[in-house]
């Protein structure tokens, strides 16, 4: 079983900075991309920020110069530095990864989900 758990959510003001963080746990043979995805309330949720597992990264167009992904690939863990954050912000956001496991000598790619943390921007 694998788990991913988030953490860094929280209140901010408009201009303020947060991080977030994803670590995932269990029997995990290798991780490849990993993202971040945010869901604001009565909006499709949609990816904000994805890496590979060799450390490129792509962004939504509105978030380009503001956030920043990585990854420690020793720790099976993502991070989202979000800075200069604006209202339009505010939504719950959501880990993902892609994950290599096995088990009885069958490979098996999977996406794994976390829970979601609260991102609140007040203008």
């Amino acid at each position: 079983q694998v788990q991913l758990v988030e953490s860094g959510g929280g209140l901010v003001q408009a201009g303020g900075s947060l991080r977030l963080s994803c670590a995932a746990s269990g029997s995990i043979l290798a991780i490849n991309d990993m993202g971040w995805y945010r869901q604001a309330p009565g909006k499709e949720r949609e990816l904000v920020a994805s890496i590979t597992s060799g450390g490129s990264a792509n962004y939504v167009d509105s978030v380009k110069g503001r956030f920043t992904i990585s990854r420690d690939n020793a720790k099976n863990t993502v991070y989202l530095q979000m800075n200069s954050l604006k209202p339009e912000d505010t939504a719950v956001y959501h880990c993902n990864a892609e994950v290599v496991t096995a088990r009885l000598l069958n490979i098996r790619v999977s996406d794994y989900w976390g829970q979601g943390t609260q991102v609140t921007v007040s203008s």
